[in-house]
Parts: C-alpha cells; structure tokens; sequence
C-alpha cells in the first residue's frame, strides 16, 4: 500500500527542451519517491525515480508513451517535459510486515546509543531478503576500510557472494592495491601499525605498476595485485565503478575522472538495487543516494555522527544510521551472513 502526497486529477503540462542539456523553465524538479504524471487521463508510472532530475515524456511509434527520470545532461533539443506541478502525484513508500524483517526494529535516524550488534543483524537480513526477491547488494566504500585494516573483511564478503556491486574513488582503490603490493596503507604497515621508510611513496609505486599494466584486471591478471578488495572484484567477478576527484594521485587506469560520465556509470548499475551499504565515505554516500529510489534500504556506517547525518539532510529519507567503525562493522556483518542462527529474533525483542 502507499499513500498519495500530492495529486491532481489535470493532465500534466509539456514544454519542449530548445537547447541540449538545458529544461525547460518552470520544469518539475523530482524527488526519489515513486512518482506518477497524469496523461490522456491515465497515470503513468515514472521509470527510475530519482532526486533532483526531470520527467521526459517518451512517444514511441506505435503509440506508446511512458515517462522516465532524466538528469539535466542528457536533455535533448526537442525531448517533451513535464512543467509544473500539476497531474504529478508522489507515492511516500510505508514500511511494514509486507517488507520483511529488516526495518522491523528500526527507524530512520542516528545516534551513537542504538544496539549496534542488533543493526547490524537488521542490515543482514536486508540483504538476505534481497538477495531471495533478485535484488542487488550495493556496497559504497571510502579508503578508512583499507586503512583500518578491514580491506579483508570486505574482500570476503565478495568472494561469498553478498555484494554484488562497488561504488568507490581512486583512494580506496590504490591504497587496496598498495595493502596487496606492499603491505601498506598509507605508509602505514597494516600488521605493526608502523610507518616504513618511504611508505609514503608506496600508493604512488602501486597506481604506477597498475597504470603500465593498463588496467586493474590487468595487474590481477599478471600477478601483480594476489589479494584485497580489487582482487576480489575482478575474480568473482563484479562490477565496480571508481569515480575521481580533482585531488586524486594517477589516478588509477579504471577511474572515471569526468564525473557527469562517472555518474552515468553509477546510474547503470543502481537500477535493482535491494539494499545500499555506505561505508567510511559522505560524498560518495551523498552521490549514490541521490540517484537511489526511495524503496531501497540504505544503510549509511560512519564513525562520525555529522557524517551519518548529512546523507538523511541531503535527501536520502529512507537512510539508517549506524555509528561505529568499519571494523567492527565489516566483521560483524559477516559473522551475522556467516551464522544464520544469528539472525533468528529472541522472543523477548520487539
């Protein structure tokens, strides 16, 4: 069931885009709520809901017309727009027992006194129940996973088949890379906790062999990067999608450094999407949330609470968020998909 926010039993309004990648003025602004427009007095369903996009409408020879989210640069000259608010209704998603287990127990917020342990099971069971109905696990990841030392853990939960896709920048990458190739995390032994002379160069050392390689497969390929994260994603195999920044050193081969492309990248992969996991990262978190539909549990794990929080502030309503390391994270979450026993709710929680 869902309830209607806002509905106008007019048809919609059209305007035709008159230059490529620009709306047209007055166009309705979308949020990542399932959303419907009203045409010929039928609703039609608006396909991949997604925030801060506009409506095109589709028709197709034969007569077929159905409307789709568009992010402002692929506006064609010409393409069809819905202006306005009117004949758009928004469905608000309601959470129950149809759903499963997983948001049982919780409550979109943050705060550093929730039972982590209890969570963490709850992401868990998300992702079972995902995974059961064909749906996809995401997984966005920040470079604190390498530096903790967690890289493994995460790696594991590759092999094992429980996430299904990686959204990540060039830093979790090559200091994943540098752990394989050297040991090292920013220069910091990951076994001692030590800094090693000239362990500030190793990261650049890594991106470099990978970058004669021409690829990450590649490396993996030739033997030049055995373990971690990066190998695991190449021999499952999964996707993976590594967006750059300006502050980026290389950067690796496989990063898209043009970020509307980038973006574009995400946006293949996002569509059937079951659960989303943030880890260690805000603006990735942020970037991957505003392209998620409001129906996919998103799980957001920093241990800043201010980091948390902006994905809820930034739009993505349906986050939880869970106020711990990635350690502790990473390694409970797979000793719960490990032990399905651990899952099973006590009689006495509610």
């Amino acid at each position: 069931m869902s309830r209607v926010k806002s509905e106008d039993v007019r048809d919609v309004s059209l305007a035709e885009a008159d230059l490529d990648g620009v709306f047209p003025e007055g166009f309705y602004a979308t949020t990542n709520f399932a959303t419907d427009v009203r045409l010929g007095g039928e609703w039609l369903a608006v396909a991949r809901p997604e925030m801060d996009v506009g409506i095109r409408i589709v028709r197709e020879p034969g007569g077929v017309t159905r409307a789709e989210a568009c992010p402002m640069h692929r506006v064609k000259k010409g393409d069809l727009f819905v202006v306005g608010d009117a004949g758009v209704r928004v469905r608000m998603p309601v959470r129950g027992a149809a759903e499963g287990e997983a948001f049982r127990f919780m409550s979109s917020g943050v705060s550093t006194e929730r039972p982590k342990a209890r969570l963490i099971r709850d992401v868990a069971i998300a992702m079972r129940e995902a995974h059961a109905a064909g749906k996809k696990v995401l997984l966005v990841g920040g470079p604190a996973i390498v530096h903790s030392g967690s890289a493994p853990l995460l790696a594991a939960l590759i092999r094992d088949g429980w996430i299904d896709v990686l959204f990540a920048g060039n830093a979790l990458a090559a200091h994943d890379i540098e752990a394989s190739m050297f040991g090292t995390s920013l220069g910091i032994d990951l076994s001692k906790g030590e800094n090693v002379p000239h362990g500030h160069q190793h990261h650049l050392r890594a991106i470099n062999r990978v970058r004669r390689a021409g690829s990450i497969a590649a490396a993996v390929r030739e033997g030049l990067v055995t373990s971690g994260i990066m190998h695991a994603c190449v021999t499952k195999p999964i996707p993976f999608v590594l967006s750059g920044s300006i502050r980026d050193d290389g950067p690796l081969p496989d990063v898209i450094t043009d970020t509307v492309a980038a973006a574009d990248a995400m946006r293949a992969h996002v569509e059937d999407t079951g659960v989303a996991i943030v880890v260690a990262t805000t603006l990735h978190g942020v970037a991957t949330g505003n392209m998620l539909p409001a129906s996919v549990f998103t799980f957001t794990v920093d241990t800043s609470a201010d980091s948390v929080i902006k994905l809820v502030d930034r739009g993505t309503h349906q986050a939880v968020g869970i106020v711990t390391d990635c350690e502790y994270f990473l390694s409970e979450l797979r000793r719960a998909l490990s032990a399905p026993e651990a899952l099973a709710t006590p009689a006495d929680e509610g």
